[in-house]
């Protein structure tokens, strides 16, 4: 049970909607009926990107940052640490195995999309590319996140998402990481780790992020004014945050049940339309 615990906690429960609501909310705009959303492919998206995919991703960047974790302090009560057993390795291999199995059953839209993920997943900590250590790089490549939901909604439409849903969703996910970052600067900076945070320092780090919000709020403006206004929650808190004096170690943690509602907002606008037709 204590290994099963660990996995569990190696996946970051607070951020499982992380990769799945991007999938909620793609089948959501990409579904002609109701019953779209209840199809096998649907739901093994779902179930595949809730679960497996975090474990995946974030058990691949624990491996690999084995040493660098030793001396973040988050690692002691919010996450846990690799420590070289051998069911994180069997999970991430399974893990992986089955995201291919999903790629095979996907229909051809769908396909760049979940590989580009499995690419950028593994590509982000592993070597010899390891982006997480190549500022813009680590920031660029967060687009990852995005592209479960744009696989989602190309396994429905057989075509690609709006570019101006694409393009807001990779900004979103640049500032998002950058922001996650800023918490683990002291540390990254005490291991010889660069990232866009540690280069940028806190101050610059918070406007980098608060520009990237006010972008992809720009972009899905594009789309619908309701959906920028929406997203001009992001650097009203980058602003809340930094007026107040709030810890962003503290603050940091506000953003998944923050995330969780946006999404959610998201994802009803694209049932009501599917209701609506």
């Amino acid at each position: 049970m204590s290994t099963l615990v660990r996995l569990l906690r190696l996946s970051r429960p607070r951020f499982w909607l992380y990769l799945a609501g991007p999938v909620l909310v793609g089948l959501s705009f990409g579904a002609d009926a109701l019953t779209d959303l209840v199809a096998p492919l649907s739901l093994a998206l779902v179930a595949y990107f809730l679960l497996p995919a975090n474990v995946f991703l974030y058990g691949v960047n624990d491996v690999f940052d084995a040493d660098v974790d030793r001396a973040n302090p988050k690692k002691d009560e919010k996450e846990v640490r690799y420590r070289g057993d051998v069911w994180t390795l069997v999970a991430v291999v399974a893990s992986l195995a089955l995201g291919v199995a999903l790629v095979a059953w996907a229909p051809a839209a769908a396909r760049p999309w979940l590989v580009g993920f499995f690419v950028l997943g593994a590509a982000y900590s592993a070597p010899p590319l390891r982006l997480k250590t190549r500022p813009p790089l680590d920031s660029l490549s967060n687009g990852l996140y995005i592209l479960p939901g744009a696989a989602a909604y190309a396994a429905l439409t057989g075509t690609a998402p709006p570019l101006a849903a694409l393009a807001g969703g990779w900004l979103w996910t640049m500032a998002m990481h950058t922001y996650s970052a800023v918490p683990d600067v002291e540390p990254d900076r005490r291991a010889g780790i660069e990232t866009l945070a540690t280069v940028l320092g806190r101050d610059r780090a918070l406007a980098y992020c608060a520009a990237c919000w006010l972008l992809s709020a720009a972009a899905f403006a594009l789309l619908d004014p309701r959906a920028g206004l929406l997203l001009l929650v992001y650097p009203a808190l980058v602003a809340v945050v930094e007026l107040r004096d709030v810890d962003v170690d503290r603050a940091y943690w506000w953003y998944p049940g923050v995330n969780a509602v946006v999404g959610a907002v998201f994802t009803v606008a694209g049932l009501w339309g599917v209701v609506g037709a």
